[in-house]
């Protein structure tokens, strides 16, 4: 029976975290687009530096895409966890920039990168436990 359910919590964990790198690469490619954005970036008011957020979130985008390629690749999986917490750390990132360019940021940035990053610290988390269960230990 416990089996089953660390199967099932692993399955859960695992869909989770694909679910919010697919969240995290589609929704920062749509940020270009006004009209498919998840984001209110208030072009009007705020001009270039709307602008400038935007690029930095099709940024965060395809970095994505590469630390994905890279851990898989090389079968690191663990390297989300920092991954995970750097995207944590975006919050206050964002914050600060909002206020040293007198931006509005889209009060629904936090709750995006607090999602994303702690379902790739999870998902880490799960590789290294994992890793450090199959990995006798060399004494």
């Amino acid at each position: 029976m416990t089996t089953i359910i660390l199967q099932g919590l692993k399955a859960i964990i695992t869909v989770n975290f694909y679910v919010s790198v697919l969240i995290l690469v589609v929704g920062s490619g749509f940020c270009i687009s006004p009209a498919y954005s998840y984001f209110e970036f208030n072009e009007e008011l705020f001009g270039e530096m709307s602008n400038n957020l935007r690029l930095i979130m099709l940024y965060l985008g395809i970095t994505e895409l590469i630390v994905c390629a890279y851990c898989f690749l090389t079968q690191r999986i663990q390297f989300f966890i920092p991954v995970g917490f750097f995207l944590i750390l975006m919050i206050g990132s964002i914050k600060f920039y909002g206020e040293v360019n007198n931006v509005e940021v889209d009060e629904n940035f936090p709750l995006f990168f607090l999602y994303t990053g702690i379902s790739h610290v999870v998902f880490g988390s799960l590789a290294e436990i994992k890793q450090r269960i199959n990995t006798p230990n060399k004494q």
